[in-house]
């Protein structure tokens, strides 16, 4: 069992509304990016609209520094865009662990591969273009995931924890992006990817085999954590 709900009230509410002056002084906290990560920056807000799907710096700058502490040597991501978490996940770990990340767009992933080149790191990354679902599937079984990252299609993300979850060891990460869906999903009302997303919170919310939280870092991240199989 998970527990009874928890209520809020407003008294309750201690994170602080983001405003350009504070998110300035945020981001000024971080690693600042390398040539390569501003580079890669750059050239995806080139592209215009889509670029809104890369994340932030300071987000890329966790996801290393988690990448790090749990000495992950392999990472499973599924959605790769232009390859900037693909790259921190990369940075974070040792020459001899991997990143399997996958998505359907090669020439996205041109632009990625091009960037993980000039970084040194393109020896440490599989990218796998096809359905995701699909290449979860394929993934070789004689080694357990030691982290997860989901940014890919919403109506996807219930499919791809369960294809993973069993996958991932005791004590390893499933994180997924985009939990809080622009504030969206915390509507009962809420409707498409919003909606998909308010279901997928509430699956990995009651999965017993996870211990989990999410974050209002950026548009909402989850981390949970693998717990120990019941004997």
């Amino acid at each position: 069992m998970k527990g009874l709900p928890v209520t809020a009230n407003a008294n309750d509410i201690k994170t602080l509304q983001i405003t350009p002056p504070l998110y300035q002084y945020l981001v000024e906290q971080a690693q600042p990016p390398t040539p390569v990560q501003q580079y890669l920056i750059d050239r995806t807000r080139a592209l215009g609209g889509c670029a809104e799907m890369q994340i932030p710096h300071e987000q890329a700058v966790f996801l290393k520094l988690l990448t790090r502490l749990i000495g992950a040597r392999w990472v499973v991501e599924v959605g790769t865009f232009t390859g900037y978490s693909t790259l921190a996940f990369a940075l974070g770990m040792p020459r001899v662990g991997r990143v399997t990340t996958c998505d359907l767009s090669e020439e996205w992933l041109r632009i990625a591969q091009d960037a993980w080149e000039q970084a040194g790191v393109a020896d440490r990354i599989e990218a796998l273009i096809g359905p995701a679902a699909e290449t979860l599937e394929t993934l070789p079984t004689g080694q357990m995931i030691d982290l997860v990252f989901i940014d890919a299609d919403k109506t996807g993300y219930e499919a791809y924890w369960e294809l993973l979850v069993p996958r991932v060891r005791p004590g390893g990460l499933l994180l997924a992006d985009n939990v809080l869906y622009y504030g969206e999903a915390a509507s009962p009302d809420a409707t498409g990817n919003a909606r998909a997303i308010r279901a997928f919170n509430d699956r990995v919310r009651a999965d017993e085999r996870v211990e989990s939280v999410l974050l209002p870092i950026a548009d909402g991240l989850t981390i949970a954590r693998k717990l120990p199989e019941r004997r």
